[in-house]
């Protein structure tokens, strides 16, 4: 009777112990999943903002570029929120504009990993963290891609004497608490952020 009870109990341990490792294996495929698809939304909000500055840039100059950044930019996020139910946003190291671009706790943490593996060598072009969180409205998948300054950004976000004296006028009137200058070409600008609710996923 007593080695009949111990196989019982061994079989349930076994059992109990599949069950935890296929849990274990069904929350990192998930996670994964969850992390590719914010990956290629990433990309596809990037590319998108990236031909829209080019395009601009070459029909009316950085002035343009302006209008960009301040309007499409945020147009681009919130139509690719609304596709997938989660919010898709840029976030900065140092903000252009307090209302659209200051990082949450979350995010600035991110932001400071990012900066301190770009010190040790890695490089920004590939850099991304995502994992799941727990806030006081639930749990997320949340996603940070790192977004480099490019040699074309400086125009509007270099060092304060590079800057030309017409987009200076231009971004003290439209920017009278922008912080977003300073700034060299391969530095950290700031980061594409993806907020995924659990159990929202795109398809």
């Amino acid at each position: 009777m007593m080695a009949t009870n111990s196989s019982t109990a061994r079989k349930a341990l076994i059992g109990a112990f599949i069950s935890l490792l296929l849990g274990i294996n069904m929350v990192q495929a998930d996670t994964i999943g969850r992390e590719q698809a914010a990956a290629n939304v990433t990309v596809a909000f990037l590319q998108e903002l990236g031909e829209a500055m080019t395009r601009e840039m070459t029909k009316g100059g950085p002035v343009e570029a302006i209008k960009v950044c301040a309007e499409l930019a945020p147009e681009i996020a919130n139509r690719l929120s609304r596709e997938n139910g989660w919010r898709v946003t840029r976030v900065g190291t140092r903000v252009r504009n307090p209302l659209l671009g200051m990082p949450d706790a979350w995010e600035q943490n991110v932001l400071e990993e990012f900066a301190a593996r770009a010190s040790k060598g890695e490089s920004l072009a590939g850099m991304s963290h995502g994992e799941v969180v727990t806030e006081p409205g639930g749990q997320y998948f949340r996603f940070m891609k790192a977004i480099p300054v490019q040699p074309k950004c400086l125009l509007c976000h270099g060092p304060a004497e590079t800057i030309p004296e017409s987009i200076k006028t231009i971004l003290n009137q439209q920017y009278p608490f922008d912080a977003a200058i300073g700034y060299q070409a391969g530095d950290l600008r700031g980061a594409v952020s993806i907020k995924q609710p659990l159990g929202k996923q795109k398809h």
